[in-house]
């Protein structure tokens, strides 16, 4: 076989929803070849320079002037700040140089299409980003390096849907405003994460490459962008080919502004599809980390009847079920049953079900006059209403604070 021809299908693309949806949905054959493949690799070896410059100067500031430092660029800019530190004004001066494709009215688009959803957009983020992503083994390993995800699992991911309603709100992603600000503070975390990984004597370099390299960025952008388009579409939703562009638009704005390199940012669906499918060959090789991170996650669904008796006991088993067998459904049988997913054939007929009436809905709401402009209302205050009872379950703090004061975990 030479360097230019396409290589087999790697085995997330093989069986279950990703399969299906690759042959629905895909643009043809998206096989990527043997130099393609070594291209995207070189991309592991490399990490964000800028962010970690800042983190650094961080640490040589005294406790809390550089994160103080940082708040007041990201909410006012770099110009508001006088005599600012080179790392500092080195770092904004990247971010607010809005690159000529940004179209802020396709931001705009792109948001109102998520937002439309509800509370349904959660669904792919858990079920399918997060508990897929989990199977990219080298990408988890600073997860349980830090012991994040097993010592506060249902805090992550709480952590994880508020910032994503954050950064998909209508007007989120202007300068200053809090989306925007929501993805810079998440850069800096994974600049301290990266910092902290690199400073153990046990990170396997060879093995896992850089920590929270290029690569693994672009795969978490790709699990929020294309993989919650499929997923959307597999649970019913209808999104015309112009509102997947629009979102696919804000993520790659998105990765910008997380300091993803431009040859790593899908412009198109299609361009996402192929980069999905060279992820898929070299980063999906699950482990038992893998699995005690899924553990992790499925724990999270349960905790949903903690303190409610025999009835939340009840209620956290469903959630463990549905949420499985939506997770089953898309990574399919070989995976899942890798990961300890429920196999539960009447939670996943419920899923399909209720993906068939959504479906059923979504023709309706198309043909409906004035329809999607009231589903984008009720969409959006029912987003308004699940980040408030999100934000009572914990204390959370939108500058990720926690995160970025935690020292380097010892060896």
């Amino acid at each position: 076989m030479t360097a230019d021809e396409r290589l087999p299908d790697p085995a997330l693309l093989r069986e279950g929803g990703f399969r299906l949806a690759t042959r629905l949905f895909a643009p043809g054959d998206i096989r990527g070849t043997e130099r393609q493949r070594r291209r995207l690799r070189a991309f592991a070896q490399r990490e964000d320079p800028q962010a970690d410059a800042v983190v650094e100067l961080m640490r040589s500031l005294p406790r809390g002037r550089g994160r103080a430092l940082f708040e007041l660029a990201a909410e006012r800019g770099i110009g508001g700040l006088d005599a600012p530190p080179r790392e500092l004004a080195d770092f904004f001066a990247s971010v607010e140089a809005t690159p000529y494709w940004v179209d802020h009215q396709r931001l705009e688009r792109g948001a109102r299409a998520i937002v439309r959803t509800g509370v349904l957009s959660l669904f792919p983020l858990g079920d399918m980003a997060l508990m897929g992503g989990y199977l990219a083994s080298r990408a988890t390993k600073p997860l349980v390096g830090t012991g994040a995800i097993e010592r506060a699992a249902s805090r992550r991911l709480i952590e994880t849907a508020l910032w994503w309603l954050d950064v998909t709100t209508p007007g989120a992603l202007r300068t200053g405003a809090l989306g925007y600000t929501s993805v810079l503070r998440v850069r800096l975390v994974h600049a301290h994460v990266r910092a902290a990984m690199n400073s153990r004597d046990d990170w396997d370099y060879e093995a896992w490459d850089r920590p929270v390299n290029q690569v693994q960025t672009a795969g978490t952008l790709l699990l929020f962008s294309l993989v919650y388009v499929v997923g959307m579409r597999l649970l019913g939703v209808r999104y015309t080919e112009r509102e997947r562009a629009d979102i696919m638009h804000l993520w790659r704005y998105v990765g910008w502004l997380m300091g993803i390199d431009d040859e790593l940012l899908p412009a198109t669906e299609d361009d996402a599809w192929r980069l999905l499918w060279l992820l898929a060959a070299t980063e999906f090789i699950p482990d038992e980390d893998s699995k005690r991170l899924a553990a992790a996650l499925l724990r999270s669904h349960a905790d949903v009847g903690r303190d409610r008796g025999a009835l939340g006991q009840v209620l956290g088993e469903l959630s463990v079920r549905v949420h499985g067998s939506i997770s089953r459904l898309v990574l399919g049988r070989t995976n899942s049953d890798f990961l300890g997913l429920p196999d539960d054939p009447i939670a996943r007929l419920a899923v399909l079900t209720a993906a068939a009436g959504n479906f059923a809905a979504e023709t309706v709401r198309q043909h409906l006059p004035g329809a999607t402009w009231a589903q984008e209302r009720l969409g959006a205050l029912a987003r308004r209403r699940y980040a408030e009872q999100l934000s009572r379950l914990v204390e959370h703090d939108p500058t990720y604070a926690r995160h970025m004061r935690a020292p380097s975990p010892a060896a």
